[in-house]
């Protein structure tokens, strides 16, 4: 579905209101066809093509390393790992994909256990796949994916909601990812003054505005907008998501305001991690959600068009050391 005359004017830190056309904002990028995994270098290790090189990179035993790979998939193995009876090995997962056919030998692949390797796993302990994005830890082997699955030097999926984009990297690559790819907005500056405005908003059920990227104390944060239905009920909703961990989320709070002809809603919260996609906080309603009829009554006018002036702030919450109570930090 295309979404016209679009329109999303911004203003921060004192700027000159520029008027912004974003015409047909569900269309991916043409460069998002081929996406590669891309990441910036990290601060203690240095990828090289034989080796990793830095105080905290580790080295995985290859060999050892080599008999636990999969021929098919090339990930690592996990019980139960299969074997044909020439002794070739293979993951449960791939051997359904072979037909259980062994890839190497092309003999039928029966129920027969490799215990040995499984055996010579328990005993090995491993780096994290992550270790050349900086992550020091080792761990037990089959306790490594459960740590994967959480660690924090793991890279990022892209934050642009306007298209799927399967783009994966740390944050400065996703930054440059957004300005250049997806042609987002950038800004500087811990306040915003955006107005979001539709011809016919009545006909649009779903629609995302383009995203917004601002820099403050340090760090990135995305500004999101659309309309959507909550049970039969049109609304909009504007929320916060903040370009890094959930932990480190929680020292930023914001608030949203909207309104006109003597109303106002605001709402004030934490900046969800970018680790939790754009739906899971549209849909946990964590924002400001506004009725379509009333932000039709903000538009003022004959309501026949949507024009809604959001602004916010973002503050930085800082630990009194005398009191132990959490004081904003605004930027000025």
């Amino acid at each position: 579905m295309e979404f016209d005359n679009i329109e999303c004017v911004s203003t921060t830190d004192g700027m000159n209101e520029d008027e912004i056309h974003h015409h047909n904002l569900q269309h991916p990028h043409p460069h998002h066809a081929h996406h590669q995994f891309s990441s910036s270098k990290p601060h203690n290790a240095t990828n090289t093509t034989n080796n990793i090189v830095g105080p905290t990179a580790i080295a995985p035993a290859t060999s050892v390393h080599e008999l636990l790979e999969c021929p098919v998939c090339t990930n690592s193995m996990y019980p139960p790992i299969h074997q044909c009876h020439n002794g070739h090995t293979i993951c449960s997962t791939c051997k359904t994909r072979v037909h259980h056919r062994c890839p190497t030998c092309r003999q039928e692949l029966g129920d027969i256990r490799c215990l040995a390797l499984e055996k010579v796993a328990e005993s090995l302990e491993m780096p994290c796949k992550y270790y050349n994005l900086g992550c020091p830890e080792i761990f037990p082997y089959y306790s490594k994916l459960k740590h994967e699955a959480m660690c924090n030097y793991r890279p990022y999926n892209c934050p642009y909601a306007g298209s799927e984009c399967s783009v994966v990297g740390d944050i400065p690559f996703l930054v440059g990812h957004l300005r250049d790819d997806h042609k987002v907005d950038m800004h500087t500056g811990c306040t915003f003054n955006h107005r979001y405005v539709k011809s016919n908003p009545r006909e649009v059920e779903n629609a995302t505005w383009m995203l917004t990227v601002f820099h403050c104390f340090g760090q990135y944060f995305c500004l999101h907008f659309e309309a959507f239905q909550l049970g039969m009920a049109p609304v909009y909703m504007a929320f916060l998501r903040f370009m890094g961990d959930e932990t480190e989320a929680r020292n930023y709070s914001y608030s949203l305001e909207v309104g006109a002809n003597g109303r106002k809603l605001i709402f004030e919260g934490t900046p969800r991690s970018i680790r939790d996609s754009h739906r899971k906080v549209r849909d946990s309603h964590d924002g400001l959600i506004i009725q379509r009829n009333m932000a039709l009554f903000f538009s003022g006018g004959d309501r026949k068009e949507l024009k809604l002036r959001v602004t916010g702030r973002v503050w930085k919450e800082q630990q009194n050391p005398d009191t132990g109570v959490c004081i904003p930090n605004l930027c000025s």
